[in-house]
């Protein structure tokens, strides 16, 4: 098991203990509510104490954890656990519970809003789902705990609720140790305070190699919000490869592309004749929306993506260039390793801007991973070391056996830059320095010693060369102040200048942020109101008022330790299909998930309503309500429980992705508070039978929001991802202009 997978799991630590609580307190409060002689409003409020806590933590969490960090976070959501537990456990009167419970919920507020953001920013892309949907699992794994120690208890004479609560701070120090001792800081967020040395040293813990400079150079580029992104097509080969064999059109067709090693180039030819599915996509809006005008352009655009993704969908391996190696590994391993950290300020007066110097293009450093500057005053040639395809193999890692050390960014994209030099109104030479995620689009016979006539473009009949599309970008250190220097090289200032101390507000009125947003908070509402939370917190009630105790009569099991005992069975139920879901979770993707298992929670729901409306008998109502709560559980993990927090972690730049996803939670607690809050009264208003009809309209409402707007994320790089919201924003923005 890789390190990363292992940080995983110790983080959802944090959920673990919120699954253990949603179970205790479900529990507890029957106790309570007699030894307190509590009414009904002080009985929800105990419940919903939690939920207010984390409500109100959420509000600050985001912009906190940008500012000091996602790791600080942690380890203080650890000492919440701790301390509410002890409180709870101690608890004389109901108004110092409440004060516990609300301590409690400031734990819970800051790890399910945190750990899902951790795990994204920590993970590899191919396992990125399968990772995150572990906060489902060891949440349901502490219910099934919890519900099993409540049961035991509730066979006692009399069962303590303060011992059932206050057993939170045993696994609560655990947290805190593997918080403190074993949890990295995530490297996207020491990246964004241009601390790329100690960045570096994580990323090399968390993938078990020492080349991650392809991976930091992308880190880097996901500093960028906002920003005009265009989609192009190439054909790429390697330096020369295109020129043999062809009509001397002029070095004007070809752009020379660099990968985030020295020396590292390719020879790239613009093709205009064809259009990639990627560029059709967003250029015509969708083929589908032709007959679906409500369905949003960004679902078509990040579909047409998957539709070309390789057989070998999942793996991290390159499938841009997969005959001769990834763009990562053929560079010169003893090639010098400069670490460019904010040490390298120290440099004595070493500059940014080249003014024509003696650095060649061919030596050009990664551009993010080195300060090196280039003159770009002669012609382009293509370099010596790896000008053939057979030169370049033997640097690769894949003629070494290491396959594994062949891959892009993943999700089969792949990082580049390109220079295009221009003469400026003042006479002097100037470039356009671009940032390209290059997504190979499986043109047939584009593979090795294929002939390929490709419309719009001359082609070598025989080489190794790959068609792509490409989302083309300003480079996220490239600024505009250097712009206005009109620099000779592709100039760069350190992530540490452009690092923002508090909120980055701003970057929430740019369009692709704005419409992510829309899709987070959208499906975290819709999420909440499908009561799934609601029904979890009362579950032991909602079965006893089923009639579920005559299935356990004959066992000599009373009432609430029937319910108790179901519970404890239905969350176990939980656990291998939240193990489906993850092995599901990168292979089938976010979106067919939830379009697949809403519908199986909509007939649950509307069996549920039809059970109590008419009767069926005390037995076989009992048995339709457990049958039917256990499969809207089951399924509920599987799509609707882990997805929306999945989703909110991985479409928000990374600037302001603890902000935004701050947000989200805030709407996601408050739609949890009033979902808890109101059930014990529309118990007893509308009965299960209106509650479950309001839920099941609300899930029939969910299906046609996440089929018209939530898109499928599912192996991209979170940076790559954040740039289709800034275009399919666009494209928006352009059918309402229409």
């Amino acid at each position: 098991m890789n390190t990363a997978a292992l940080v995983a799991i110790a983080a959802t630590i944090g959920n673990l203990l919120q699954g253990w609580d949603n179970a205790t307190i479900a529990g507890a409060i029957v106790y309570i509510k007699e030894e307190l002689s509590l009414e009904s409003t002080v009985e929800g409020l105990v419940v919903a104490m939690s939920l207010i806590g984390a409500t109100l933590i959420t509000t600050c969490s985001g912009s906190i954890s940008d500012w000091l960090g996602r790791r600080p976070m942690l380890i203080t959501s650890s000492v919440f656990y701790f301390v509410s537990g002890l409180v709870m456990l101690w608890s004389p009167n109901v108004y110092v519970l409440l004060v516990a419970r609300l301590l409690d919920g400031f734990g819970i507020g800051l790890a399910v809003t945190l750990v899902p953001l951790y795990i994204s920013e920590t993970a590899p892309s191919d396992i990125r789902g399968s990772l995150n949907t572990l906060p489902q699992f060891t949440g349901s794994g502490g219910m099934f705990l919890a519900y099993c120690m409540i049961f035991g208890m509730s066979l006692m004479t009399s069962p303590s609720w303060r011992v059932m609560l206050g057993i939170l701070s045993i696994p609560s120090i655990v947290y805190f140790a593997l918080a403190v001792f074993y949890l990295p800081e995530s490297p996207r967020w020491l990246v964004s305070k241009g601390r790329m040395l100690e960045a570096k040293q994580v990323l090399q813990r968390l993938r078990g190699r020492e080349d991650v400079s392809g991976e930091m150079a992308l880190l880097v580029e996901g500093l960028a919000v906002g920003g005009e992104t265009s989609i192009e097509e190439y054909i790429i080969g390697p330096p020369g490869e295109l020129a043999d064999g062809q009509e001397p059109t002029g070095d004007k067709d070809h752009i020379k592309l660099y990968g985030p090693e020295e020396g590292l180039s390719w020879i790239a030819k613009p093709v205009t004749g064809r259009q990639s599915s990627l560029a059709l996509a967003s250029r015509q809006g969708s083929i589908v929306n032709q007959s679906m005008p409500l369905m949003d352009p960004l679902v078509t655009l990040f579909g047409s993506v998957h539709e070309k993704l390789p057989e070998t969908t999942g793996s991290m391996r390159s499938a841009l260039f997969p005959n001769f190696g990834s763009m990562f590994s053929t560079a010169d391993p003893h090639a010098k390793n400069e670490q460019w950290d904010e040490e390298s300020l120290l440099r004595e007066d070493e500059g940014y801007v080249s003014e024509g110097g003696a650095d060649s293009d061919d030596n050009l450093h990664s551009p993010l991973i080195s300060r090196q500057t280039t003159s770009l005053e002669k012609d382009m040639v293509p370099p010596q070391s790896h000008g053939s395809i057979l030169s370049m193999r033997r640097g690769s890692s894949i003629m070494q056996g290491n396959a594994g050390e062949a891959m892009g960014i993943g999700g089969g994209w792949q990082l580049a830059w390109k220079w295009s030099e221009r003469e400026g109104e003042d006479g002097k030479k100037e470039g356009g320095f671009k940032r390209i995620y290059l997504h190979e689009e499986g043109v047939p016979g584009s593979r090795r010693g294929s002939i390929v006539s490709v419309p719009g473009g001359d082609v070598p009949a025989v080489g190794e060369f790959v068609q792509a599309a490409a989302l083309v970008s300003q480079p996220a250190l490239y600024s505009k102040e250097l712009l206005d220097q009109h620099p000779v090289g592709p100039a760069m200032v350190h992530p540490s200048e452009t690092a923002v101390k508090g909120p980055f507000w701003a970057a929430l009125l740019e369009p692709g942020v704005k419409h992510a947003l829309i899709v987070g908070i959208g499906i975290q509402i819709l999420q909440q109101f499908s009561g799934i939370n609601g029904v979890m917190y009362y579950t032991p009630q909602i079965l006893e008022q089923a009639g579920v105790e005559v299935l356990l009569a004959n066992l000599g099991i009373g009432s609430e330790s029937a319910s108790f005992l179901i519970s404890a069975v239905t969350t176990l139920l939980m656990l291998p299909s939240i193990g489906v879901a993850m092995r599901l979770m990168d292979v089938s993707g976010r979106r067919t998930l939830l379009l697949t298992t809403i519908p199986v929670l909509i007939v649950s729901l509307v069996i549920l309503v039809i059970g109590n409306v008419f009767d069926l008998g005390t037995i076989p109502h009992a048995v339709i309500s457990t049958v039917c709560v256990v499969l809207y559980f089951c399924c509920f993990v599987m799509g609707y429980g882990p997805i929306p927090n999945i989703l909110c972690s991985e479409i928000f730049p990374t600037r302001v992705r603890g902000l935004c996803i701050a947000i989200c939670a805030l709407v996601y607690w408050i739609g949890d508070i009033i979902v808890t809050y109101t059930l014990p009264v529309m118990l007893t208003s509308i009965g299960l039978a209106g509650i479950f009809g309001i839920y099941a309209v609300v899930c029939v409402i969910s299906w046609i929001f996440v089929f018209l707007k939530v898109p499928e994320t599912k192996g991209m790089p979170l940076e790559v991802i954040t740039e289709f919201f800034a275009v399919g924003a666009r494209q928006v923005a352009a059918a309402k202009s229409e």
